[in-house]
C-alpha cells in the first residue's frame, strides 16, 4: 500500500466516531446529520513549523495545539464542538511522528466528543490545518458586533504566558516548563464560551494579541474600548519570570493564550461570577466599552499607555 494511504488508513483506525457522524474517513467527503434547530459554526486555523510552534516542540503537542486553536475559536462563539478535519502537510511520512500528533490531537478530541471526519495528507514542510464545526442554537452565537457603551469589559483566564514562553525560547536562557506548557497545549475555554453564550454581548478568543484582537471587536461592534493595565490578571510563573513593563508588553501584544475577552452588562457581575466557579475558569473585569473606535490602555492614573506593537502580524514588513 502507498505510504499515503498507509497514513490515512492509521489516521482512520484511531479516529472515534459520532451517532452524527452519517459518512466519515474514506470516501471523497463526510456527511455529517446537523440537528434541526442548531446553526453550523466553522472555523479553520493553519499552524505552521517555526511560526506558530518553535521546531522542537513534541509531535503530541503540535496535534494537540492544532485542535485547541479552532476550539478556541469555537468557544468564542459559544459554540458546542462536534466535528473536525484534518489536513497534513509533512516532509515524510514518519509513523512515530504521526502517532505522537494524533496522541495529542485525538486525546483533547475525546475530551470535547469531537469527531475527526476527514482530511488530506501531502509532502511538504511540516504544517497542519484544521477545520472544526460546531452547533449552536440557532440566532444564539456569540460574535463580535455586539458590544455595548457600558459594557464591562472581562478576560478569562491569566493572558501573557504563551508570550513570556516564546520569549524564553527565543533568548536561549532559563525557561519555565509551566509557561512552555501553556505555549504548546492552551487549554480551549469552551465550557466557559457555552456558558458565556447566555449573557456575554460579545467576545474573541486572544490569539494574536489582547490589544490587536480587542480591536477586532471594536471594528464590528463600531465602540471603543478602555483597558486597565493594573487589572490584567497575571499567573504566578509569568510575574515570577518577567520585570511589570515585560510582563505588560507581552499580556497586551504577545497572543497565542486562547483565552476569551467578552463583554456584558454591568447587571451581568453576579452572573459572570458565578459562571466562573461552575466552569472552574477565572474571570476578570480588565475595562469597559466607551464611545469610539478603538482600543485604549490605561495607567493607574489615567494616562495613555502606547505599545510597541499591538499584536502578531503574518504579514507585517
Amino acid at each position: 500500500m502507498p505510504a499515503e494511504f498507509s497514513l490515512i488508513d492509521a489516521i482512520a483506525r484511531r479516529a472515534a466516531a459520532r451517532d452524527d457522524v452519517v459518512l466519515g474517513i474514506g470516501d471523497d467527503a463526510a456527511i455529517l446529520a446537523v440537528p434541526a434547530g442548531r446553526q453550523l459554526v466553522v472555523a479553520m486555523d493553519t499552524l505552521n513549523a517555526g511560526v506558530h510552534f518553535p521546531e522542537d516542540t513534541a509531535a503530541a503537542d503540535i496535534g494537540w495545539k492544532a485542535l485547541a486553536v479552532n476550539l478556541s475559536d469555537l468557544a468564542a462563539m459559544g459554540a458546542q464542538p462536534a466535528w473536525c478535519t484534518l489536513s497534513l502537510s509533512l516532509p515524510e511520512p514518519g509513523a512515530g511522528w504521526v502517532d505522537g500528533f494524533l496522541d495529542g490531537f485525538l486525546t483533547l478530541a475525546a475530551l470535547h466528543g469531537v469527531a475527526l471526519v476527514g482530511g488530506d495528507t501531502t509532502r511538504g514542510p511540516l504544517s497542519v490545518c484544521v477545520t472544526a464545526h460546531g452547533l449552536v442554537e440557532a440566532g444564539r452565537a456569540l460574535r463580535r458586533d455586539g458590544a455595548c457603551v457600558g459594557d464591562d469589559l472581562w478576560v478569562t483566564g491569566a493572558p501573557g504566558d504563551a508570550a513570556g514562553a516564546l520569549a524564553q525560547w527565543r533568548a536561549g536562557g532559563e525557561r519555565d516548563a509551566a509557561l512552555r506548557a501553556r505555549l504548546d497545549r492552551p487549554t480551549p475555554r469552551v465550557e466557559a464560551g457555552l456558558a458565556l453564550a447566555a449573557v456575554a454581548h460579545a467576545a474573541i478568543d486572544v490569539s494574536d494579541g489582547l490589544l490587536a484582537d480587542l480591536g477586532h471587536v471594536c471594528a464590528a461592534s463600531g465602540m471603543g474600548m478602555e483597558v486597565e493595565l493594573d487589572a490584567l490578571p497575571a499567573s504566578p510563573m509569568l510575574a515570577a519570570a518577567f520585570d511589570p513593563g515585560q510582563r505588560r508588553v507581552l499580556q497586551c501584544t504577545g497572543g497565542d493564550d486562547y483565552e476569551l475577552c467578552f463583554t456584558a452588562a454591568r447587571e451581568q457581575r453576579e452572573g459572570i461570577a458565578v459562571i466562573a466557579e461552575a466552569v472552574g475558569v477565572a474571570m476578570t473585569r480588565i475595562g469597559r466599552v466607551v464611545p469610539g473606535d478603538a482600543v485604549v490602555a490605561l495607567e493607574c492614573d489615567g494616562r495613555r499607555w502606547d505599545p510597541p506593537r499591538r499584536g502578531f502580524e503574518h504579514f507585517a514588513d
